[in-house]
């Protein structure tokens, strides 16, 4: 007989819904949670995890810094670059600390090449994108956290695969590095710069990962050898609405920015958009994410798609300035969004005179609002639309 506890093993760890989950799931793929656990990568070990790992392999502690260092400051992560260790042992010591995690299966570009999309393949054959978005005042990368996403908003594309796995630290942090190096080696249109931006606005829903999230923001942030160097400041963490996740993301005190796919002013219409609304309600989600304002004194941006009849009419922005502006201060961001469309979806964009209505009634309540940039829109690339398509389906 299997055991309750057994059963629950059998779930895919989300850490959603911790107690009462009758008012909402994951929505969950047919292969979820099936593959087993990526192999542990350096950035996955605690600093005695990776000492302890070297010992076996003879190294001395010193050289763990030394491939901390390649891996965080030179980008590296081939044997042969590692001209400062032992020859005879530089073999072991890649497939020791830095297994194959992520591969480019293929990418697309858009743009005049700012915008490239990848397609990864993760050890289980799982697929995974990011989008990297060159600007001319910094380059933005969005990654993914998620094999999919257990969230079910049905304008989604991510949405509609519903929930694999979690990805480790380290599948999460590949993206970076890759993105980091090519932007260092001049592989992008505009020549070599610097990857200053990351966005946990791809595949998944970070608060749900939020372990293997939270480790990647904190070695993102922290100088080499202990991360990328990249500013805390320049990395933005959204959430449907996981009101644990937000109170626990503020208690970290890392001044990362939060941003909250809202998508409605009111619980009657973000229940049917927004799954997670049924577990928490629109009063709860902003009440944690102006909690979340005052205690980082940083403003929450508030993530809102525009759908045509749906949820950008005069009505619906006057009630969102409402909501806003009953906390007092100047604490939100509103991003509204022109849809994305995907394929076979009911959704459709909303006229361009609704959006400019909506952005004035926001501007003249006093609302901080700026229509989202939907770069990548024609390579499936821009928000609401990753779908982790096969090389093949590109193709067709």
């Amino acid at each position: 007989m299997t055991t309750g506890h057994a059963q629950d093993a059998e779930q895919p760890e989300t850490g959603i819904t911790p107690g009462d989950k009758g008012a909402f799931r994951d929505v969950l793929s047919k292969d979820h949670a099936r593959r087993g656990k990526p192999p542990v990568h350096l950035v996955d070990m605690t600093p005695d995890e990776r000492i302890a790992r070297a010992k076996d392999l003879g190294l001395p502690k010193f050289r763990v810094k030394q491939l901390a260092n390649h891996y965080f400051g030179r980008l590296e992560t081939e044997s042969e670059a590692f001209t400062d260790l032992p020859a005879a042992t530089r073999g072991d010591i890649v497939e020791a600390f830095f297994p194959p995690l992520i591969d480019e299966v293929t990418h697309q570009v858009a743009d005049q090449g700012t915008t490239i999309k990848t397609l990864w393949r993760l050890f289980d054959g799982s697929h995974i994108e990011s989008v990297l978005m060159r600007y001319p005042d910094r380059t933005t990368l969005c990654i993914s956290s998620q094999v999919g996403c257990g969230m079910g908003c049905p304008f989604c594309a991510t949405g509609k695969l519903g929930l694999t796995r979690n990805m480790s630290a380290g599948e999460i942090l590949e993206q970076v590095r890759v993105a980091a190096r090519m932007m260092r080696d001049g592989e992008v249109t505009g020549g070599p710069g610097r990857l200053s931006n990351i966005v946990f606005m791809g595949m998944g829903e970070p608060m749900g990962n939020y372990r293997s999230v939270l480790s990647a923001v904190r070695q993102i942030s922290a100088m080499p050898p202990e991360g990328f160097g990249i500013s805390a400041r320049n990395i933005t963490v959204s959430t449907v609405g996981v009101v644990p996740g937000i109170r626990k993301l503020a208690a970290e005190g890392i001044p990362v920015r939060l941003a909250v796919s809202l998508h409605a002013p009111s619980d009657a219409l973000r229940d049917e958009l927004v799954p997670m609304n049924k577990r928490f309600n629109t009063t709860q989600v902003l009440d944690a994410a102006h909690d979340y304002f005052l205690s980082s004194k940083r403003r929450v941006s508030i993530e809102y798609a525009l759908m045509r009849g749906i949820n950008d009419q005069a009505e619906h922005a006057r009630l969102l300035a409402k909501r806003l502006n009953h906390y007092g201060d100047d604490w939100a961001h509103v991003n509204p969004i022109p849809l994305n469309p995907i394929e076979g979806s009911r959704w459709t964009a909303s006229k361009p005179e609704d959006e400019q209505q909506f952005l004035d009634i926001l501007h003249c309540a006093g609302i901080t609002a700026t229509l989202r940039d939907t770069r990548g829109s024609d390579i499936d690339g821009a928000c609401g639309q990753l779908a982790a398509k096969t090389k093949e389906a590109f193709a067709a």
